[in-house]
């Protein structure tokens, strides 16, 4: 179990991805938690950029491997090269690491490699902008206190228990093949997206179904598919929007199922611990942590 972090403890930022683009927002997301009684390591990745990467594989992977042990590593942004940095072997520790996104990679790898404490939450670009409840979520969760349950829209197929694997669905999908998956079985699996037209949500779905991986799950939460619209000119009556599909592609699964639950790019980003325990109750709509 990883240990809950105290005031005073040092955090360390990784631009694992793509290059900071605004100032502004990697300072209020590091103005959270330094509000929390937190400290900040120096940052060298402002401005940094090699092509559309926050550096050079090695820059990015030196930064995410530091020789110091911090207890909480944040990641800066997403958007794409987390994937680049797992062709190396990864020196892990211990600690917490918090990301989404793009940071799909990074998150199940470790986690797949035996190493707890990371959260599927708010990048540090992304958490100064945040509500506050998931601002106190993301808090409660790292310096060890309860914290609520979130709710969705049910589907129902009763409960299901689980250790959950939370991440985007098209970093996820592209992870499949690799060393970098964590164990499926009986978990709760989490997963969200964004820009993705609806038929690759259904290419990828599809994906996960060929892969035999949605079989081996014990329940499923739909977060948030943020502007995952058809803009490829397919008339309505010859296309399927995005609900069509993510109920056409899990109605078969005869497991619980919640969708629309706060998690991802929409409007209030819920951190989740993976790896941790989970109740999803398909019936009421209600993701616990245990």
């Amino acid at each position: 179990m990883t240990r809950p972090l105290k005031k005073g403890d040092l955090f360390h930022i990784v631009a694992a991805s793509s290059p900071i683009s605004k100032r502004e927002d990697l300072q209020a997301g590091i103005n959270v938690l330094l509000e929390w009684g937190l400290k900040c390591n120096h940052i060298d990745a402002v401005d940094r950029s090699w092509g559309y990467l926050a550096g050079n594989d090695e820059v990015r992977f030196n930064e995410l491997h530091q020789n110091n042990h911090y207890p909480l590593i944040a990641f800066a942004r997403g958007g794409w090269g987390s994937s680049r940095l797992l062709e190396k072997r990864q020196p892990w520790k211990e600690g917490w690491m918090i990301g989404f996104s793009d940071l799909t990679s990074i998150l199940l790898a470790r986690l797949a490699s035996g190493f707890h404490g990371g959260v599927h939450g708010p990048l540090i670009t992304t958490l100064g902008a945040e509500p506050s409840w998931s601002k106190d979520r993301l808090k409660s969760i790292l310096f060890g206190s309860s914290v609520p349950d979130i709710h969705g829209d049910p589907w129902g197929g009763g409960i299901a228990k689980g250790h959950l694997i939370v991440g985007n669905l098209t970093i996820l999908t592209h992870l499949i093949g690799t060393k970098h998956l964590p164990d499926f079985k009986k978990s709760i699996l989490i997963i969200e997206d964004v820009g993705e037209a609806p038929y690759r949500i259904d290419r990828m779905l599809t994906h996960l179904r060929l892969a035999g991986i949605l079989e081996q799950i014990s329940g499923l939460g739909l977060g948030s598919f943020t502007n995952c619209i058809d803009e490829d000119g397919v008339s309505q009556s010859k296309s399927f929007d995005l609900l069509d599909v993510l109920r056409d592609r899990t109605k078969d699964l005869k497991i619980p199922i919640i969708s629309n639950l706060p998690v991802g790019h929409g409007e209030g980003n819920a951190s989740l611990p993976i790896g941790s325990q989970a109740i999803l109750d398909g019936d009421k709509g209600r993701l616990s942590l245990l």
